[in-house]
């Protein structure tokens, strides 16, 4: 995949103020296929709506809640951004909301690659891919169409109470992962059937949680791109003088999650603050309010922590991390401040 040079045409981050009615919220910079809602300023639940699954459907990564429907949550995607409706998860009035938005390919189209068929909407530009299909129950392969082998893949089955369950490169096809909750990895085939995904497809077992029988899924695809995404993990030093990780690019986004013990996910992007530190921090499994005080600077060739905290850089610590890009690097350059 060759690098992109502008980001902010497949990922954005807006914020913006409920009104309590309804309102297109605008700066998009595309039309997106998934977008990611969290209110800052008080306890909700993450809102992820997507092409695939039809505007107006709901799934909630702090909940294992099955997929419902609103006519007052997010209404119509546009061409710069999208439509809220009056519901207080996405609308309040008064509140303040983030909104995360990827761009995959505006439609959907069938793909019969694998041994389920799927329904997918792609982009391979960028890496990403939203795949919706029916699960059997026993260990299968699904079609993403990226052409790439995703290094991360988040799935949640949308008809039943069940967890979120995230594949990750450094883990592996052996390791299971929840997005709803803070535990550690737990060793298990029954999610990826111990085997990682490749450039057309990706195997789900036999558990609800990746694959439930009858049930419908869906599957968020990404694949490392140069200049746009990293995937990867790295350990934590417990210092001050925490750890750097290198991504090639300045970040505008940055997910990671302690894998050897139990500590929430960590979000930050570039839109919440604009200088370092970035101390404003939002937590994917649960409905808690924005916090402040974390210590990690977004530099223009990677991420840098300053803080001992472990739920992103404690002693001798494993993580994970997806990360996209505001700008991509031109050069080996230092890294600089914001």
């Amino acid at each position: 995949m060759a690098q992109i040079n502008k980001p902010n045409e497949y990922f954005n981050t807006v914020l913006y103020t409920g009104n309590g009615s309804t309102q297109s919220v605008t700066g998009v910079n595309f039309q997106p296929d998934l977008v990611w809602i969290k209110k800052r300023s008080a306890t909700s639940d993450h809102m992820w709506h997507d092409i695939a699954r039809g505007v107006t459907n709901a799934i909630r990564s702090n909940t294992t809640g099955a997929e419902n429907s609103q006519s007052n949550y997010l209404t119509a995607f546009d061409s710069d951004g999208f439509t809220v409706g009056s519901s207080n998860d996405v609308n309040t009035n008064g509140s303040t909301f983030a909104s995360w938005n990827w761009l995959a390919s505006n439609t959907t189209v069938s793909n019969t690659v694998g041994d389920i068929n799927s329904t997918v909407s792609v982009n391979t530009t960028s890496g990403f891919s939203i795949v919706s299909f029916t699960g059997t129950g026993s260990t299968a392969t699904v079609g993403h169409g990226l052409g790439a082998t995703p290094k991360m893949i988040i799935v949640k089955n949308r008809s039943v109470v069940e967890t979120w369950r995230p594949y990750h490169v450094a883990l592996g096809g052996g390791q299971a992962l929840a997005l709803n909750d803070v535990n550690a990895t737990d060793t298990d085939a029954a999610y990826w059937s111990n085997t990682n995904p490749t450039s057309s497809v990706f195997t789900v077992g036999t558990t609800p949680g990746t694959n439930g029988s009858g049930n419908s899924m869906i599957a968020y695809c990404f694949a490392e791109v140069k200049g746009f995404s990293k995937i990867g993990s790295y350990t934590g030093n417990g210092n001050a003088d925490g750890t750097f990780i290198y991504t090639g690019f300045k970040p505008a986004w940055v997910l990671v999650k302690r894998t050897d013990s139990a500590n929430a996910w960590h979000l930050f992007d570039n839109k919440r603050n604009t200088f370092n530190p970035n101390d404003k921090g939002l937590f994917p499994n649960t409905s808690d309010t924005e916090n402040t005080g974390n210590q990690i600077d977004f530099l223009s060739n990677g991420i840098k922590f300053y803080s001992a905290d472990g739920g992103y850089n404690g002693s001798g610590g494993s993580y994970i991390y997806m990360a996209f890009a505001a700008e991509p690097l031109v050069g080996d350059n230092p890294a600089t401040a914001r």
